[in-house]
């Protein structure tokens, strides 16, 4: 006998199932919500994009693109299995397909395939082995466009902004969306290879710091809307790219890294040459004293940045909304400049961050939009934020099963559903048995269920106009009209809030 068959979820990705399901619903009504209240909109995106998209947004040194995204090539539809054909039938396919516009125009990728043919023709080898390593060749051969399954969604944000025209839109451009996003990185508490996010993006002509304040105010509202506790905010500022500002302190910073190199980990050597800001995120316990002694961005703000700090400060004060000042939060991708700001909540270990955000001036210039747009947003890791609010007490799932309406008797049943229906129409979560049930049977249904309420609707209640109601909590069981029916679940609801 065969085996049987046993699927599971592949690694680093999960199912997520009732009732911490409803969790997450109310985590995602609350952010629609909240960002409605603050003028946001919507936008649902990709979940692939052109893998340049990301590397160009992102920056090619960064470990995302380096190591963590999951790319593939879109291979060209209408071509030949190269198996299944000859060498030069399939070299005259491609190239139809190139000067069609079916495929773009690659004058490198023919040469290469003529020098292919060359070769093929001129083999002393077994026709059957020649034409093995001419199909090995031709499927190795990137003829489609590389795709990628989204890392992170401000690139696709800023994408859609451009394609879509939106800067002739009044106003700034505020957009928030949700959804998964996909790194093939260590799964780890809280940290998945499909994760979610729930994220903002504020798009338009000023850099004014009462937008970063404003931004960073939504989010806190919507983290008490949550109540979630302990949710500490830490600020920085990492400056722009004038010679006097950023570059300039990240030459010094590279200047004092080399002096300790030898000291270093490997990541934070490499470091060294692409990104010397990312030493300042290492964890490593070894590099801490080092990290500590190193010069701090602050101290090397141009004037204008320095102003433009002081002011998102004196702003969020305004607002009666205090933060940590961070020297050391810099984000990890390269199109940040200016605010950067993280939350951190308690229940995630060390890893401690739900939300990590900041201003990103230049990238919609790096993508082929207008110079003069500014940007700035954040995204919140939906599934640390989920672990954080149930490890604090605050993620109990909302809703549950109100009424079980067990019904007895034939002649019952049309009366039952009506009153289903009716109690649903009012909100109430309902489960109404398919099936006539002994009574006994029945109850003890509801009780595995978990329903609150048991109404209990036999032949009797039906020639008195009346239901029974149990609250399944303390077993106290009356008898009640409609009217008084629907008037005793709404209290009970309403005192469950």
């Amino acid at each position: 006998m065969s085996e049987k068959l046993k699927f599971q979820a592949i690694k680093g990705v999960r199912d997520i199932l009732p009732p911490e399901s409803a969790l997450w619903n109310r985590v995602e009504q609350a952010a629609r919500e909240v960002f409605g209240t603050f003028g946001f909109a919507e936008i649902r995106l990709p979940i692939f994009e052109p893998t340049e998209l990301f590397a160009r947004s992102v920056g090619g040194d960064t470990d995302i693109v380096g190591k963590e995204m999951y790319t593939f090539e879109d291979k060209p539809t209408g071509l030949p299995d190269p198996g299944d054909t000859a060498p030069v039938t399939y070299f005259e396919a491609v190239k139809q397909a190139m000067n069609t516009g079916k495929l773009p125009h690659n004058p490198s990728i023919l040469a290469k395939i003529e020098l292919q043919l060359s070769n093929y023709d001129n083999r002393h080898d077994a026709p059957e082995r020649a034409h093995l390593i001419w199909k090995s060749y031709v499927s190795d051969l990137q003829l489609g466009e590389s795709i990628s399954l989204r890392p992170e969604a401000t690139a696709s944000v800023v994408r859609a902004y451009i394609e879509h025209g939106m800067q002739t839109l009044p106003g700034n451009v505020k957009l928030f969306y949700m959804g998964p996003m996909f790194r093939r990185e260590r799964p780890q508490k809280g940290r998945y290879r499909q994760f979610y996010q729930i994220g903002a993006e504020l798009l338009g002509q000023s850099d004014a710091p009462g937008i970063d304040a404003e931004l960073i105010e939504m989010l806190m509202t919507l983290f008490e809307r949550l109540t979630l506790k302990g949710a500490v905010l830490h600020i920085n500022s990492i400056g722009h790219n004038a010679p006097n500002c950023r570059p300039a302190y990240v030459e010094k910073l590279r200047a004092e890294l080399q002096k300790v190199r030898e000291q270093l980990g490997p990541d934070s050597l490499r470091r060294i040459e692409t990104n010397p800001l990312r030493v300042l995120d290492s964890k490593l316990e070894s590099e801490q004293s080092f990290i500590e002694k190193l010069p701090r961005i602050a101290e090397h703000l141009c004037a204008e940045c320095k102003a433009h700090y002081d002011e998102v400060k004196r702003q969020l004060g305004l607002r009666g909304i205090s933060y940590q000042e961070n020297w050391r939060l810099v984000r990890g991708l390269d199109y940040y400049m200016r605010t950067t700001f993280e939350i951190t909540a308690p229940g995630l270990g060390s890893q401690n961050a739900v939300c990590g955000g900041g201003r990103y001036d230049g990238l919609v210039e790096l993508l082929g939009g207008q110079s003069t747009t500014k940007g700035i947003g954040f995204a919140i890791g939906t599934d640390r934020l989920i672990l954080s609010l149930q490890g604090t007490g605050a993620g109990e799932a909302p809703g549950g099963l109100d009424v079980y309406l067990a019904w007895f008797g034939a002649a019952t049943q049309p009366a039952a559903i009506s009153l289903a229906r009716r109690l649903r129409d009012a909100g109430f979560v309902v489960e109404l048995p398919a099936v006539d049930m002994k009574f006994g049977k029945s109850l003890g249904l509801a009780d595995r269920l978990k329903a609150r309420h048991a109404v209990i609707l036999g032949e009797n209640e039906l020639a008195e106009g009346l239901v029974a109601v149990k609250s399944l909590a303390d077993g106290t069981q009356q008898k009640l009209a409609e009217p008084e029916l629907f008037s005793y679940l709404r209290d009970a609801k309403n005192a469950r809030k």
